[in-house]
C-alpha cells in the first residue's frame, strides 16, 4: 500500500506549483490558426460568450503568441495539481492556504 505524503511534502509541492502558476501569468486564451493557404497570416481564435472570435496576429508576434497559448494550457494543468494538493492537505486536517477558505 502506498503511503500518503506528509503535510510538509504536500505544502512544499503546493508552494512549488503556485510559484510555477505565477511564472505563467503572461498567457493568452485561444489558439493560433492560419488564415489560409494563399497568405502566411495568423489569427488568435477564441470563444467569447459562445461566439468564436479571431484577432489578427502580427507576423513577428506569432511565436510569442503560440508560447502564451501554451502557457494557458499549463495553467489549467497546474490548477488541477494545486486542487489535488489542497484536497490532500484538507484530508490531512490542514488548512491548505493562508486565506482560511477551509
Amino acid at each position: 500500500m502506498m503511503e500518503n505524503p506528509s503535510v510538509d511534502v504536500l505544502e512544499k509541492r503546493r508552494k512549488r506549483l503556485m510559484q510555477e502558476l505565477l511564472a505563467n501569468m503572461d498567457f493568452l486564451i485561444g489558439s493560433v490558426s492560419s488564415k489560409g493557404l494563399k497568405c502566411e497570416a495568423y489569427n488568435l481564435t477564441t470563444k467569447v460568450n459562445g461566439v468564436t472570435r479571431s484577432k489578427h496576429i502580427p507576423k513577428d508576434r506569432v511565436t510569442i503568441t503560440r508560447r502564451a497559448t501554451q502557457k494557458h494550457q499549463r495553467i489549467k494543468e497546474l490548477l488541477k495539481e494545486i486542487s489535488q494538493a489542497n484536497w490532500e492537505l484538507l484530508r490531512a486536517g490542514e488548512k491548505p492556504n493562508h486565506y482560511d477558505i477551509f
